[in-house]
């Protein structure tokens, strides 16, 4: 395992020392200033930060000081916007090709200043838009839903990912937003916790000021299973939502499923979990899962309803459209399989850069008709 874990921890510091490496060649070649005797500025901020992202994540697994949010934050933010830079490297060389196949000579200082510029502003959108959470409205018909849920609205949020770059100061900004929305019932559809060190009762505590009528439920992601989950689970408990584990909830006639993300992975598993708790196919019901895996096997278990998060929707170009390639249409937004519908948010918090472009973070508001 731990030799698994440092190959690919060398992989993937390889992979950033030669991202940087080649950003370093692209301004070199087309900015043509003078080269300065022993290492330059650039290259060492250069390389500085192609080892920060690799040494902050190490640090975050650890330690949860101030110091180290800082750095992990800075490292993160870097971390996106090196895929900006990245290709705008890449449209440089592209444009001045072009324009060499062409008979055109270009200015090599401005191409390098408009494409540069604008993968810096592409970036601070990113990080601004990943800070500005929506909230969507839908509108759901039930098979066979009890009278008494018609009409009634259900708050949906998932991927949070509280930790170094976000704490309990944003999981109150959440709380106060479901609070303002007033729906009857609450679902957490995992990753609350983004699996780095963190004050778990701390970070959670925020869930106590959810009041809803009908209770806060929530089911554990992948991120709560990086290390033990219990402490994580235990943490959400004492703030007063109850834990799905493999088990459903009877809320005034509707059946609130919950199975974790380690047993809602493998097809033959999750069929199992959901034959065991024992769905009654004639009544309502809500799954709330982390992940769109298997739809296929919930809509067999007669679900009428499955709420995930996970794919973040891939958070930002290009990782948006590797995410659709993955999940096809169940990477986002309410969708139906056979006679369930599925409804995959793309998640209130990020993970890794805390930059969004082409998604958005958002809370759920599910109106049942």
């Amino acid at each position: 395992m731990m030799r698994r874990l440092a190959a690919f921890i060398a992989i993937v510091q390889t992979i950033l020392l030669l991202g940087h490496v080649f950003l370093y060649e692209t301004w070199d070649f087309f900015w043509q200033a003078p080269d300065p005797p022993g290492i330059s500025t650039l290259q060492l901020v250069l390389g500085i930060l192609s080892v920060s992202f690799v040494a902050a994540s190490l640090l975050a697994f650890r330690y949860r000081n101030i110091v180290v949010r800082w750095f992990y934050t800075v490292a993160a933010v870097w971390l996106g916007a090196l895929s900006f830079f990245f290709f705008a490297a890449c449209a440089c060389w592209l444009v001045y090709g072009a324009g060499r196949l062409v008979g055109l000579q270009l200015d090599g200082r401005w191409l390098l200043a408009v494409a540069f510029g604008m993968a810096a502003a592409v970036s601070a959108y990113g990080v601004i838009n990943a800070a500005w959470t929506r909230v969507r409205w839908i509108r759901i018909k039930l098979p066979n839903l009890p009278a008494s849920w018609r009409g009634k609205t259900a708050a949906l949020i998932s991927d949070l990912h509280l930790g170094h770059v976000r704490n309990a100061g944003f999981a109150r900004r959440m709380v106060a937003a479901i609070a303002k929305l007033k729906p009857e019932i609450v679902w957490i559809a995992g990753d609350l916790f983004d699996g780095t060190a963190v004050d778990a009762e701390r970070a959670a505590a925020p869930l106590r000021e959810l009041k809803a009528p009908m209770g806060a439920f929530f089911v554990e992601g992948n991120h709560e299973e990086f290390t033990d989950p219990e402490k994580y689970l235990r943490a959400i408990r004492a703030a007063g939502v109850r834990v799905l584990d493999n088990e459903k909830a009877d809320v005034d006639g509707l059946q609130i499923v919950g199975v974790p993300y380690r047993h809602a992975t493998h097809a033959e598993h999750f069929r199992s979990v959901l034959e065991a708790i024992g769905l009654d196919r004639g009544r309502a019901s809500v799954l709330l899962t982390h992940a769109p895996d298997q739809v296929g096997v919930a809509e067999a278990a007669g679900i009428g309803l499955q709420v995930s998060g996970h794919t973040h929707l891939g958070q930002f170009v290009p990782y948006t459209w590797i995410a659709a390639r993955i999940y096809r249409q169940f990477a986002y937004g309410l969708n139906r399989v056979g006679k369930m519908l599925v409804y995959t948010s793309s998640g209130a918090g990020t993970w890794g850069p805390p930059l969004r472009l082409g998604s958005s973070p958002e809370i759920v508001l599910i109106q049942f008709e």
